[in-house]
């Protein structure tokens, strides 16, 4: 008898992945299988999208339908309910509502000829129950991830593998905490979300970076970024490639960065106190930036946590980089799969 196998598609609001693991939660394939969401088709049409992904996904393995034990399902919310989109701010209004669980339940058991079991999260929590696997090997010490990029996805996942959701589905919604803005010495900077109490995600990932470029413009004036015609936002994203090019202000910018992760990883750490703590996002993506880019920033993430940690803390808690890259959620939809079925 062939081995079952669990699938995990990660629905982003862009590109859709596709994942897998063998029963006893190994990965198929490290091989990104990847293709564009097309969200601006509607919600129907990425639900067969999503379908037809796995089929290829599949085929190019030589795995049958008849082995898939489950699937999981990694989108970005929030949700109305389970499995039901509310207004995000990455996908068209016209999700808003959408039962996504019965709709892809129904496309798949059309496709298999039976049904299959399906369990929905939100992509920030797939990823990391994928990153805890991988960080603590055999142990089950708990995991608290943070990554930040276009926005902070943040998890945390508990002894079972499992994240946190919360009794509204909005559960380790940890960017959306406000920042301690008197020892970053910031301002408020209003969030995408509608807070404007200083979110501690505009101050460590990309949606805050036309904030805090402005500001450090005034310190240098003479800056080739000074003098550009482009927006800020533009001007943003040039920030990575030039503290990776040894330049003061960039370097500077991300190194404030990095304190204010630091400085959420102590506060998450109160509360939670994980064993291990995974950060996460393109900063930490070895084929996007340099090892001493990735190298100074965890250092600076430690040393700042480090300070404000309980004692026993300061040598229980492992800081350490992601591993999987922009298959995390995907495999850890197919892992939460598992863990469901399991259960």
């Amino acid at each position: 008898m062939k081995k079952m196998i669990y699938i995990g598609t990660d629905g982003g609001a862009t590109t859709s992945k596709v994942g897998g693991v063998w029963s006893d939660g190994s990965t198929i394939s490290t091989k990104l299988l990847q293709s564009s969401t097309n969200s601006t088709h509607g919600p129907e049409a990425v639900v067969r999208s999503w379908v037809e992904a796995i089929n290829s996904y599949l085929t190019q393995h030589k795995l049958t339908w008849k082995q898939v034990g489950g699937v999981g399902l990694a989108v970005p919310g929030p949700f109305q309910r389970y499995g039901v989109f509310d207004r995000s701010a990455n996908l068209p209004e016209n999700f808003a509502g959408f039962d996504v669980h019965t709709a892809y339940s129904n496309a798949i058991a059309e496709r298999a000829e039976r049904a299959i079991p399906l369990t929905v999260g939100n992509d920030g929590d797939m990823g990391g129950v994928a990153e805890a696997q991988h960080a603590r090997g055999d142990s089950k010490g708990t995991v608290l991830m943070l990554a930040p990029g276009s926005g902070l996805g943040c998890a945390y996942i508990d002894q079972s593998g499992l994240a946190l959701d919360g009794d509204t589905l909005a559960g380790m919604e940890g960017g959306h905490m406000p920042a301690p803005l008197h020892l970053l010495g910031a301002k408020p900077y209003p969030c995408g979300c509608g807070r404007t109490w200083g979110c501690i995600e505009v101050y460590t990932c990309l949606s805050g970076l036309p904030y805090l470029l402005a500001e450090k413009l005034e310190q240098y004036p003479d800056h080739d970024l000074a003098k550009s015609s482009l927006s800020l936002k533009e001007r943003a994203f040039t920030l990575r490639g030039l503290a990776q090019q040894g330049d003061k202000l960039a370097t500077e910018i991300f190194d404030f960065q990095s304190r204010a992760i630091g400085l959420h990883v102590a506060s998450l750490a109160m509360a939670l106190d994980p064993k291990f703590v995974v950060i996460g996002g393109g900063l930490m993506d070895p084929e996007a930036t340099t090892t001493a880019f990735r190298e100074r920033y965890l250092e600076i993430v430690r040393s700042t946590a480090r300070e404000y940690l309980w004692p026993y803390q300061r040598d229980f808690i492992n800081i350490v980089p992601a591993a999987l890259g922009d298959l995390s959620q995907a495999i850890g939809a197919a892992l939460a799969a598992l863990y469901k079925n399991r259960a």
